[in-house]
């Protein structure tokens, strides 16, 4: 008998976040779904596989709401509620039953065509609920047919066992739906370390590979698969020794967090007694569990957004304000900065039917988006301004690209405050009012913005693309992606230089103040808050413990000369050596 040998491979990609996972390969992906149309003698056989398609529909809509509610909360298990809706909603049921028995087609085709003439008539009225409908009536109409075609829809949810996630690319909601317990780390074709699904995966502390381009071509379903997020390889079908090999090397980094771990009620003090706060990016407060086991010193960016994605509606002022306090009680009086929402480039929310546009980055986002949409603004301004009192909160505003920006978003901040007020609600009477540095021209009027912002908070992440002009989602220009070019350091010199001269403080929530090439640099720049994933929070504090302020301010100056990315790199091994 002839056996397939089993190749080993190895794939390189970006190490997204750190650690070593060895699991069997569950692939993510769409099946083909596309319907012919077909005759049928018997049209009670294909009636009843149209109920038994459903039954199984609804048995699998039951275990995702059953997941969701357990891991997420009542509130994002409301969307299957609604689709367990349609699943028994006599109209539809009735009219595919009525198709097959009476064109005599295959019960595929009659579905469709039904879902079709459904969704065409609740997307043409002007209603915000009936087009939530045709949404949730398409998606089901997706399970169910892939019973009818015997495909499969793979859904994270229903993983029960170890795995390690191969996509073509995880949506933001996607990666936060993951089941921790079972999916060990995840692998994609596209990606950067600073994409959102990046973010997410070190905030849920499971390792990922992403950009390798050809893990979707190269992994089969049930693959052996070790993914190592330390050096960005995926190894494919590994030889026994070479599994061996990565369980040693696994073994030896959760030795290496055990040693950080000792650190975790340590206070970050550099070698000179230059005190600095590391506190730790979040999207929900969930997440409050690893900060608070990290040792994070407070909350130097909450993504609010996470709050309106994986829904079918807006999230309401109780939602929101409940969302907050546990945020703000949770950190128990240390500093929580609540962005405001960020929508746009790769985050969307499509139940507000933005406009598709060429470059979304540099487009309606943000508090472009806002400022426009006021009434969404305002309610978030409202729960914002209702959580004050229950802990350190500090309001920072996205994305501001001119004064009359930040202005007219706090002008709206201090309507809604007095509104609360003459309604008798309580309001924290001090709350700090930032914004993130982004884009580059904020940056260099950094000293004037200074006069009228209570801080900074340098957002590396898009600094760095709109300064390099390369989109840092896009492979081909990765290399353009450089946190350590003098360009960039110069800027956050501004940046910081323009707080401390008007005895305001600056922190930096982007990537590159977890980084452990940066940090140096940024220590001798004079940065007082480190904001990262709350996983990299005592490695960073054991870096800082080692280095001293003053050294490091030589070392920066030094940088800031420096012609390249290469010549900042080699400064810091250099030292390091």
């Amino acid at each position: 008998m002839i056996t397939e040998e089993v190749l080993t491979k190895e794939i390189s990609g970006i190490a997204a976040s750190s650690g070593i996972a060895i699991a069997k390969a569950f692939r993510l992906e769409n099946p083909d779904l596309k319907v012919e149309k077909n005759s049928v003698t018997d049209f009670n056989l294909e009636i009843t596989r149209f109920e038994q398609a459903l039954e199984k529909s609804k048995g699998d809509l039951e275990k995702i709401k059953e997941h969701t509610s357990l891991n997420l909360g009542d509130d994002k298990a409301e969307i299957f509620e609604a689709h367990l809706l349609v699943l028994n909603d006599p109209e539809l049921i009735n009219q595919v039953k009525d198709k097959i028995q009476n064109e005599h087609v295959n019960a595929e085709y009659a579905l469709q065509e039904v879902v079709n003439m459904f969704v065409s008539m609740f997307e043409a009225l002007d209603n915000e609920y009936m087009k939530e409908r045709a949404a949730d009536i398409r998606d089901v109409a997706k399970r169910i047919l892939s019973y009818l075609l015997g495909v499969t829809i793979p859904n994270p949810s229903l993983i029960s066992e170890e795995v390690i996630m191969i996509a073509e690319d995880l949506t933001p909601s996607d990666t936060a739906q993951l089941n921790r317990q079972f999916v060990k780390g995840f692998t994609t074709n596209i990606g950067g370390r600073t994409s959102h699904s990046a973010i997410m995966a070190r905030s849920m502390e499971i390792p990922a590979v992403v950009g390798t381009k050809t893990v979707m071509e190269d992994i089969k379903n049930g693959d052996v698969v070790i993914l190592d997020g330390l050096d960005g390889k995926v190894i494919v079908n590994p030889t026994e020794e070479v599994i061996k090999e990565y369980n040693g090397k696994k073994a030896a980094y959760e030795a290496q967090k055990a040693e950080w771990a000792k650190l975790v009620n340590e206070s970050t003090i550099t070698k000179d007694g230059e005190h600095v706060e590391l506190a730790a990016n979040i999207g929900k407060p969930e997440d409050l569990t690893g900060v608070l086991e990290n040792g994070g010193e407070g909350v130097g960016l909450y993504r609010t957004e996470f709050l309106y994605m994986g829904r079918t509606q807006l999230p309401t002022e109780e939602e929101q304000f409940a969302a907050f306090k546990t945020v703000l009680e949770g950190m128990e009086g240390k500093p929580v900065v609540i962005r405001t929402l960020d929508i746009g480039g790769d985050k969307e929310l499509p139940y507000l039917e933005l406009p598709k546009e060429m470059n979304p980055f540099l487009g309606f986002r943000a508090i472009r988006l806002c400022l426009e949409m006021q009434d969404m603004f305002r309610t978030q301004l409202r729960a914002l301004l209702r959580a004050s009192i229950y802990g350190n909160l500090k309001i920072m505003f996205p994305m501001i690209a001119t004064l009359d920006e930040f202005r007219s978003a706090k002008a709206l901040l201090e309507e809604e405050k007095q509104k609360l007020l003459a309604e008798g609600q309580q309001v924290a009477e001090k709350i700090e009012i930032g914004i993130m540095v982004e884009i580059p021209s904020t940056a260099v009027l950094a000293d004037q913005f200074a006069k009228e912002v209570d801080f900074f908070s340098i957002g590396t992440n898009d600094l760095i693309q709109y300064t390099m002009a390369a989109d840092r989602m896009n492979q081909r220009v990765s290399y353009l992606y450089q946190p350590y070019s003098p360009s960039i350091l110069r800027l956050v010199k501004m940046v910081i230089d323009a707080a401390h001269a008007e005895g305001k403080w600056a922190g930096m929530c982007g990537e590159m103040a977890g980084d452990e090439t940066a940090i140096p640099h940024l220590l001798g720049l004079g940065l007082d808050e480190f904001s990262m994933s709350a996983t990299s929070i005592l490695k960073a504090r054991s870096q800082i413990l080692r280095l001293s302020k003053a050294e490091m301010k030589n070392l920066a100056e030094k940088a800031l000369q420096m012609r390249t990315t290469n010549e900042v790199i080699e400064a810091v091994k250099e030292f390091i050596k």
